[in-house]
């Protein structure tokens, strides 16, 4: 095995991290210049938060410093540049690595979803360009059955971790159905847009957009599938609504608590308000915690570092995943690839053992009885196995280590005991 991995993560800085990236055209020009390369193998991964290439190559393996300066080089980099930005891992390490990347334990932020299928995407483009073979076409397939083994096996996925979605799960908590409930928009902060996303994949039964800006209220309810409402109409939207969505900017609370106070003196039913502005847009009083729960941006910051909390929790039982599944995949490896050689080595020997027992037995005939027959057989057979024992050990061992005398041990069997090819 020959594998290795080298790149850059969220770690480094964004400025280095982007002077590394490929686009689309420069992956394809990259993954055909590893792919006229003999014998070599490549997967690369490109994402906002990394840069990884994989590279799988005959012989004694590539060198790490040669493809630091294919890097650098095909972004028309100074090696000493990027080369301290870089980490190198090896071949059992490289796997490690990969599946750590995959179950995403080597995130930015520990369980996201992205880059699971970020990972997937880089090897389905490399199959497609040809640039993989027999190891990366078995090592990113086990990945991904890592990656799922890891998210139903433990809760290092469970959650939200934007704030936005956090808001999304508290409102998950209050409502179990969304399909006859008002959600009203106020304001069209950036924020308010992204939550807006999360909230309308509810499905709710109706959207209402208010702002001191009518051209923007339509705007974003043109966008959301909303109805526009005028900004003097907010108190009639706030006794309808079930969900307040609130980032206007406003220098100050836009409803206090003696306005407030009278809606809901005329509204049934729970409402839960996400008040995201800053400062913010609705007087912290209002929140009873029983018809009426207000969230400002603190809050569900909170809630998110809270999720986050919980995720921490469920990394040891994650990275123990990934451990065994790397040694499993070095264990089915290293049959895979010494099985051939070990089959051919021990039917030799089978076949010279054989030969030796029935010459020894055909000059004792007579002399044995049919109990001694299968002792001397058996004998041989243990002697075999004794012999042989050594040479298939070492060759299983280094090849479970990762070492790079795999080959040449390969190699020195074939020549030691007169294996054909």
């Amino acid at each position: 095995m020959n594998l290795l991995a080298f790149g850059c993560n969220f770690t480094t800085p964004v400025a280095v991290r982007e002077k590394l990236a490929f686009d689309e055209q420069q992956l394809t020009r990259a993954l055909e210049q590893f792919r006229t390369r003999p014998g070599h193998e490549a997967v690369i991964l490109s994402t906002c938060n990394r840069v990884e290439v994989y590279v799988a190559s005959p012989g004694s393996g590539e060198d790490a410093e040669t493809l630091v300066d294919f890097l650098g080089t095909f972004h028309g980099l100074d090696c000493c540049e990027i080369r301290d930005h870089l980490y190198v891992e090896h071949n059992e390490k490289a796997i490690h690595h990969l599946f750590r990347v995959a179950a995403s334990l080597d995130s930015l932020v520990i369980g996201e979803g992205q880059i699971a299928g970020q990972v997937k995407k880089a090897y389905e483009r490399a199959l497609r360009h040809g640039s993989t073979g027999p190891l990366l076409n078995a090592l990113f397939p086990h990945a991904r059955q890592v990656a799922r083994r890891v998210r139903s096996e433990t809760g290092i996925s469970q959650g939200h971790v934007s704030v936005s979605s956090a808001a999304v799960d508290y409102v998950r908590e209050v409502f179990d159905h969304f399909g006859d409930k008002t959600i009203l928009v106020i304001g069209a902060g950036k924020m308010g847009e992204l939550t807006l996303k999360h909230l309308k994949e509810l499905h709710p039964g109706r959207i209402l957009v208010t702002n001191r800006s009518p051209e923007k209220a339509r705007a974003v309810a043109a966008g959301c599938g909303g109805e526009a409402i005028p900004w003097d109409r907010l108190d009639e939207a706030l006794g309808q609504a079930h969900i307040v969505l609130s980032t206007t900017g406003a220098p100050e609370p836009i409803v206090t608590r003696d306005r407030y106070a009278r809606v809901a003196a005329k509204r049934t039913g729970p409402l839960v308000i996400l008040d995201i502005a800053v400062p913010r847009d609705f007087d912290p009083r209002i929140h009873d915690g029983d018809q009426t729960f207000l969230f400002n941006i603190d809050d569900l910051r909170s809630i998110r570092e809270r999720t986050l909390s919980r995720r921490q929790e469920h990394v040891l039982p994650a990275e123990g995943i990934v451990d065994q599944e790397t040694k499993r995949f070095v264990r089915e490896w290293a049959r895979r690839g010494n099985g051939p050689v070990i089959q051919r080595l021990t039917g030799e020997f089978d076949a010279r053992r054989k030969e030796v027992v029935e010459n020894l037995l055909s000059r004792l005939n007579g002399k044995l009885s049919d109990a001694d027959r299968q002792y001397i057989d058996k004998a041989f057979s243990l002697f075999q196995n004794k012999l042989l024992h050594g040479p298939i050990s070492a060759l299983s061992e280094d090849s479970r280590t990762g070492g790079r005398a795999d080959h040449t041990l390969l190699e020195a069997l074939r020549k030691l005991f007169r294996l054909p090819e």
